[in-house]
């Protein structure tokens, strides 16, 4: 369990790398920054000479990034069904609605068993940490044991998290899986809100989140009920949209007085500044700009739209039409935990539309890294809090480290070859970020903060 305790103070000394826009990166490689007591930061310098002579720092722990390593922002996932995660991998010749017939709903049934939840959740959690993500928007399942659990999970290990409880009452679902009814569906969404007020009362690191699995799993007197309870609370909200042409059919089949997808969730006030939209994939255009014009936000999921067959969202149209992007794994349409995938995966798919859509369709690595960190800051509304390395925000943060030090030119990788990028020393920093983005994995990982505190760590390392 986390220490919950107030932080020691603590100046991180060595190369920090984040996101200063969509196109740039700032790449400070005698930096410090002060973390205070609070978990928060209280300086950022970018030309470190002794920062701990600084007035109230000198006896603060220092970390020293070390050898080459280099201090980025944690990764967001946006998207994430903690309860699909025995499922990664696991989809077969499947698409989205047979998908969810053979392989979705009966693992989240299960989840009435809480000793299989605690496993399963316990190491979603566990793995996501290993993998830098310091905040993840959860989809749990309808039981409401089973997603106070995820929450006090997420509680204990330290991550930042939004928690979802699933709500589903039509008749797309079995009848051994979906909510009794509207009554039922919002008093057990209530009992989860409550029980975080519990848990964690100013939501520190805790939100609950309004959670219609999507429009044909919902009837029109639920959806109604949770525009209504949104508006009452004003949490948060998360769904998908426009995943797959056949679930786009189902909508057109259940709302037939309806334009278009996007039309039904603003009708039940549904799409609002707060709401996270996953896939977005097949929007027209009189939806994105329903969508700009409510603030509402969309979490790109490139891995699970590639592996369902679902197709290739474009993100650089959306960007242009001024919708806030970020990225979300989707486990388990999507294969990895990894938000770092997910940026390599939003790179790839971008090549793939810009061979029938041109050049200007391409993401560079700089725009994955902003869509991975800051842009999935603004999808959940934490833009003041987490995403960079600014005066006031809180230190979600990870430890990076490549093999081999870029400081002795000509030595090549380290013998050992533990992790999967080699760096020879003449790369510039510009081309180690590359490198990690398209070859890194969770081996490069060495540390991770939430909120100041140390949540992770690889065996064997000493920090500070």
């Amino acid at each position: 369990m986390v220490d919950r305790k107030h932080l020691e103070r603590t100046i991180f000394v060595g190369t920090f790398v984040h996101s200063k826009s969509l196109q740039e990166l700032e790449i400070c490689e005698h930096g410090a920054i002060g973390i205070d007591e609070e978990g928060k930061i209280a300086f950022v310098d970018r030309n470190a000479t002794d920062s701990e002579s600084r007035p109230g720092w000198k006896a603060a722990k220092i970390v020293q990034a070390q050898n080459g390593a280099f201090f980025f922002p944690g990764f967001i996932d946006t998207h994430i069904h903690a309860s699909q995660y025995p499922n990664c991998g696991i989809f077969g010749h499947s698409t989205l609605l047979s998908w969810l017939q053979t392989y979705t709903f009966p693992i989240e049934s299960s989840f009435s068993d809480l000793s299989k939840a605690r496993i399963v959740y316990s190491r979603c959690i566990a793995r996501t940490l290993s993998h830098g993500t310091t905040t993840a928007a959860y989809y749990a399942t309808t039981h409401v044991p089973a997603t106070n659990l995820l929450a006090d999970l997420c509680l204990t290990a330290g991550q930042r998290a939004f928690i979802g409880r699933v709500c589903m009452d039509s008749d797309l679902q079995p009848d051994y899986y979906q909510d009794e009814s509207v009554e039922s569906a919002i008093v057990d969404t209530r009992a989860t809100f409550e029980h975080i007020k519990q848990i964690d009362p100013k939501h520190d690191l805790i939100t609950p989140i309004i959670t219609p699995r999507f429009a044909p799993s919902c009837t029109r007197p639920l959806l109604a009920a949770l525009g209504d309870l949104h508006k009452e609370t004003n949490l948060p909200i998360q769904t998908h949209i426009s995943e797959n042409k056949s679930e786009l059919a189902l909508v057109k089949e259940k709302f037939p007085d309806f334009s278009s997808y996007a039309a039904v969730y603003d009708h039940y006030n549904l799409l609002t500044p707060k709401t996270i939209l996953a896939h977005a994939v097949h929007l027209s255009s009189t939806e994105r700009k329903i969508i700009q014009e409510r603030e509402s936000k969309v979490s790109h999921c490139p891995a699970s739209n590639s592996a369902l067959t679902s197709g290739c969202a474009h993100v650089r149209v959306l960007l242009d039409a001024d919708i806030s992007v970020g990225l979300g794994t989707d486990i388990s349409g999507g294969w990895s935990p990894s938000v770092l995938e997910a940026a390599r995966q939003a790179a790839l798919v971008s090549r793939h539309v810009a061979l029938t859509e041109g050049d200007e369709a391409k993401l560079s690595v700089e725009e994955c890294l902003y869509l991975a960190t800051k842009g999935g800051a603004n999808v959940l509304g934490l833009e003041e809090k987490v995403g960079g390395f600014e005066v006031g925000m809180e230190w979600d943060a990870q430890l990076i480290g490549l093999q081999g030090d870029p400081g002795e030119e000509g030595k090549g990788a380290d013998s050992s070859l533990e992790g999967p990028v080699d760096i020879f020393g003449w790369e510039s920093w510009e081309e180690r970020l590359a490198k990690w983005v398209w070859s890194g994995d969770d081996r490069n990982i060495l540390a991770v903060w939430v909120k100041g505190r140390l949540v992770k760590q690889k065996a064997g390392l000493r920090i500070g």
